[in-house]
């Protein structure tokens, strides 16, 4: 799991010293510096919401007061709790109430599955225009009788449907929430022959693939020899010196790409999974025989770019594209588990899939062991399209961490090398790896780990600048990260965290290091690519803002579908997505430029009700944006955001 999205930003101390403090600066440590006319309470905030932005309360407040707490209040009645423990600050004279207070991440969140507010689903076989023969016969559970679904469907979400518009023809026909745009007056669904095309997404599973993986009948040749090597003793794959030429950006001569090197490898679908457990023996083909070299692996180009984080959970793929829009060069795919893809799982292998516009894309892979790791990578290697495989020996969630995958490699060095060593044998392109500094506060591993991953044959390293123990509750140490660069050398070394500004992204580059990771900066603002590269800060109104979101809604019912299932899932992921976007505060507003991402925001009033709207950290009125652009919620909609920071409540 990408640590950008693992946890909300967090109550550190503000850097000193750094450029841009020349103003009146922060009115309190750790709150961001907001002119004092925008400043206002907690309580007009929201009375101000609740007008609809008809009527603006007054916006003075007390001095010393401009976060909206009551100072006034005795100490005695600021009650902490623990996490998942009820209370509630007591009245005067009244014994405490029960209240949850928020920490952390919502683990036991209820869980909605998008099918739960389509109860009356009408057979997939009616939607995809095959009534003459059920798929499920007399076992279906499925309506199929369109009238009387038309009779319980919600009403149309709008006049337009952006698969229609896209790709000339719905796949969801009548059960669209759109569906007015395609459908004929006799109800059958509209086709425009001469726009048809197939959505352009790749790396999709296919369904002979997942029966084989299911049944456990996939072969796993080139793994199983490397694993047997390394179980010897031996030790796979190129030497130290070898492997330096094959990504570019490290230092010395940089090397181009040559399009020789991408002949050598099979289109995907053409290797063993395709054609069955039967492999050819020519020698062109027969991997097991004629293994490539280092100079024949496909080469990374990074150096200098612009890396967006796999962020779990809100790095899909229709964020991806937006990030892509502003000028993100490189993309991954969010964490995939290996042993759900060696199951065949469907929504594991959802999380690989690739937009045309990713033009440089890779996934990113977590496990524990050698040979899921290794047989994973061979299997990714024959059947999907990428530029590099990534590592995430960075996720700090405990699920991971006590099953050994994520941070705990650090200190399997013996596992470590073995999954870097046999995922490196069988792959054709680039293994990248993620890392943080180390796993207990105050104890970096990360120098010296970066030497052997080198050795390894690994072929870029990204540095969290940040141990698991410590999450976010200090800056990430960009001293440590420069002098890892010279531990690395000349192996590349992207560095990652806090980094939300096109200054932060300049003082990281200083560093030495060959290229900067975004994650959180992302979230809060993914127009941030854009300003790293013009230099300029963006003061950017809340129309914009809100297209960009009609943006993402637009790429998610393309991704997810446009019927209510998909609505719904496209709807959950905004939500996701606007519990970070909250925490942006417009350039127009700040006393002190840049805004800091440990900085939390108080509350303050918008240049207009969108603004102020978008501000809000109530999932009550993310929901009531999502509404804007996707129409109202089910009746027994229920959402929790995934992750929440105690700064923001």
């Amino acid at each position: 799991m990408a640590e950008g999205a693992a946890e909300g930003a967090a109550e550190a101390p503000a850097e000193s010293g750094d450029s841009g403090d020349s103003g009146a600066g922060a009115p309190e440590r750790g709150v961001a510096p907001i002119k004092p006319q925008y400043l206002t309470t907690k309580e007009q905030f929201h009375e101000f919401l609740e007008a609809k932005g008809q009527e603006k309360p007054s916006q003075e407040i007390e001095a010393g007061d401009r976060s909206g707490n009551d100072l006034a209040e005795p100490e005695a009645k600021r009650i902490r709790l623990e996490d998942g423990q009820p209370g509630e600050v007591a009245k005067s004279g009244e014994q405490p109430q029960v209240q949850k207070r928020a920490r952390g991440q919502n683990k036991g969140r209820p869980h909605m599955k998008p099918t739960h507010y389509d109860k009356n689903r009408l057979c997939p076989s009616l939607v995809q225009e095959s009534a003459a023969k059920c798929f499920f016969g007399d076992r279906c559970r499925f309506l199929h009788d369109v009238g009387r679904y038309l009779e319980t469907k919600p009403l149309d979400l709008g006049p337009r449907c952006v698969l229609f518009e896209n790709f000339g023809r719905c796949p969801y026909g009548v059960t669209c929430r759109f569906a007015g745009a395609h459908l004929g007056p006799e109800g059958q669904n509209l086709v425009q022959e001469e726009r048809v095309q197939a959505p352009p997404v790749r790396n999709g599973l296919d369904k002979a693939l997942q029966q084989q993986l299911r049944k456990r009948k996939v072969r796993f040749e080139r793994a199983e020899q490397a694993l047997r090597q390394l179980s010897k003793g031996h030790v796979p794959g190129p030497s130290p010196e070898a492997t330096v030429p094959e990504v570019l950006g490290a230092k010395g001569a940089p090397l181009q790409d040559s399009g020789d090197a991408q002949q050598t490898l099979p289109e995907p679908g053409t290797g063993a999974l395709a054609s069955g457990s039967v492999r050819t023996c020519g020698p062109l083909t027969d991997e097991d025989v004629v293994r490539l070299r280092p100079c024949e692996k496909r080469r990374l180009d990074i150096s200098g770019k612009l890396y967006l984080a796999p962020l779990t959970t809100c790095g899909n793929l229709p964020f991806r594209r937006i990030c892509k829009r502003f000028g993100a060069d490189v993309t991954c795919g969010e964490m995939a588990v290996c042993t759900n893809l060696l199951q065949g799982q469907t929504s594991e292998w959802a999380l690989l899939r690739r937009h045309p516009c990713e033009d440089v894309f890779g996934v990113q892979l977590e496990g524990a062991f050698p040979d899921t790791m290794t047989k994973c990578a061979e299997l990714l290697n024959r059947t999907i399209e990428v530029d590099f495989v990534d590592i995430n020996v960075g996720c700090p969630i405990d699920l991971v961490y006590k099953k050994g995958g994520g941070c705990a490699l650090m200190n399997r060095a013996a596992k470590f090398q073995q999954i870097v060593r046999g995922m490196n044998q069988v792959l054709d392109v680039p293994l990248t790896v993620k890392i943080r500094t180390g796993v207990q506060e105050r104890m970096n591993l990360a120098h010296r780990l970066l030497p052997e991953l080198r050795d390894w044959g690994a072929a870029l390293v990204t540095l969290h600048g940040r141990s698991r123990e410590q999450r976010y509750t200090k800056l990430a140490d960009w001293e440590y990260i420069a002098q890892c660069v010279t531990a690395a050398s000349p192996m590349p070394l992207f560095g990652n965290g806090d980094i939300l500004s096109y200054e932060d992204a300049n003082r990281a580059m200083q560093t030495g290091v060959a290229g900067v990771m975004v994650a959180r900066g992302a979230l809060l603002k993914p127009w941030l690519f854009t300003e790293i590269k013009e230099q300029r800060h963006w003061d950017i109104s809340s129309s914009e803002r809100l297209a960009i979101l009609q943006d993402f809604t637009h790429y998610g019912l393309e991704h997810w579908g446009s019927d209510t299932q998909g609505v719904e899932k496209t709807r959950r992921f905004l939500l996701e997505w606007l519990s970070f976007l909250c925490r942006y505060v417009p350039v127009g507003l700040l006393e002190r430029l840049p805004q800091r991402i440990n900085e939390r925001p108080p509350y303050y009033l918008g240049r207009d009700y969108l603004e102020t709207l978008m501000a809000s950290q109530r999932a009550a009125d993310w929901i009531r944006i999502s509404e804007m652009l996707l129409g109202p919620v089910p009746p027994d909609f229920v959402f929790l955001p995934k992750h929440k920071a105690n700064a923001y409540k």
